[in-house]
């Protein structure tokens, strides 16, 4: 009986919840700043979605990037895959970072890398 009231207030969140997703604009490249610890370079990364860049040792693929409008307030995400293929050429690549970036609070989901980081700048549409 309790389920049944219930079921209405369920439906009602899923309807007002699935309007979230116009709020974001997808982004056909991602910006992406990267710093080598060791030798103190930083350098601004261009990615297309789907393409595989490299820096250093680092595979750095973005499978997603979306931002939102300007009359929002502004926010970047990318999803990024980072492989860290070290010095060997027969090693397998080693998954580093797997998830969702934000520009806006970098600390959330960072990448932690002894050597390197990069960090999401922006996603534009071409």
């Amino acid at each position: 009986m309790r389920a049944a009231r219930l079921l209405p207030v369920f439906i009602a969140g899923c309807l007002l919840a699935s309007p979230a997703q116009a709020d974001w604009l997808e982004g056909e490249t991602a910006t992406l700043q990267a710093l080598d610890k060791i030798t103190a370079r930083i350098s601004t990364l261009s990615a297309m979605i789907g393409s595989e860049l490299s820096f250093g040792t680092l595979g750095v693929t973005v499978h997603r990037c979306a931002f939102r409008p300007p009359e929002l307030p502004p926010e970047d995400a990318a999803f990024l895959e980072i492989v860290d293929r070290g010095h060997d050429p027969l090693a397998l690549p080693k998954p580093v970072f797997d998830g969702w970036m934000f520009s806006s609070s970098p600390a959330v989901s960072a990448l932690e890398h002894p050597v390197y980081d990069i960090t999401l700048l922006s996603c534009e549409s071409d």
